[in-house]
């Protein structure tokens, strides 16, 4: 716990050194509900996916979902300010295991997206009437932390693969292209072409952000997201793995 906390306490000071990506993790996801979501609400109206639920409710679940992948892709780059000062390498001689490196650094993502999820619950219903499961809102959290924490270890293996920003860049991009607009995150998945709901069902996002959405605003069958929760909870443990050995072969 002690090369744990170590780390964390580094990734404190390195992120307070640097507002703007606190602020961007902050508030660009709930620039989006205040700005797309109202847009579309007032201009569809009603009920996308269930009677009495507006978009800006339906959308709220796509938000805290996007806000964890987008804190996950930017904090992906302090591997490579790491290696560009050398200090990555020195990091790996000191006595801490991979695993303790990685939840290290994963843990102040996790406060950031509580920090975000709380701004977000807290506007959202103050502004935008949304009617939240406050009954559920423990497994809310849990859903973020566990969210936040798969995303940071797939971008890792990424960020400790690529060795050139520029790469590295592009393909953060792709991926926040299809991952985003190939799920569940903007509308229902139920009245698009087959193709496309077979693409995102089989989206990790769209497992997290389907668990978000029963877990903030109680929508959603029950057998659907008992799978969504395994396969989601495989995919973080893989992404961890695979990170954990990525950073074992430098």
């Amino acid at each position: 716990m002690s090369s744990i906390s170590a780390m964390l306490y580094r990734e404190t000071k390195i992120r307070a050194t640097n507002i703007t990506f606190v602020f961007w993790d902050l508030f660009y996801p709930l620039c989006y509900l205040l700005v797309f979501g109202v847009g579309v609400t007032a201009s569809l109206g009603t009920p996308l996916s269930a009677p009495g639920v507006t978009y800006n409710s339906f959308f709220l679940a796509g938000v805290l979902g996007m806000a964890s992948f987008g804190i996950a892709s930017n904090s992906s780059w302090s591997f490579f300010m790491d290696r560009d000062n050398g200090i990555f390498y020195e990091m790996l001689t000191y006595p801490m295991s991979r695993s303790e490196y990685l939840l290290g650094k994963v843990l102040f993502n996790v406060f950031i997206a509580i920090v975000q999820m709380v701004i977000t619950l807290g506007l959202g219903t103050w502004l935008l009437g949304i009617r939240l499961r406050v009954d559920l809102l423990p497994l809310l959290m849990v859903t973020v932390i566990f969210g936040t924490a798969g995303w940071f270890f797939f971008y890792t293996i990424f960020a400790l693969k690529i060795r050139r920003n520029d790469i590295f860049n592009s393909v953060t991009s792709v991926f926040y292209f299809v991952f985003l607009f190939a799920s569940s995150m903007f509308y229902p998945l139920e009245p698009l072409p087959r193709w496309f709901r077979v693409i995102g069902f089989a989206n990790p996002i769209t497992w997290q952000v389907d668990l978000l959405r029963y877990t903030s605003i109680g929508l959603g069958t029950s057998h659907q997201l008992g799978m969504e929760a395994v396969a989601f909870g495989i995919f973080v443990v893989a992404c961890f793995g695979y990170a954990v050995r990525s950073l074992t072969q430098i």
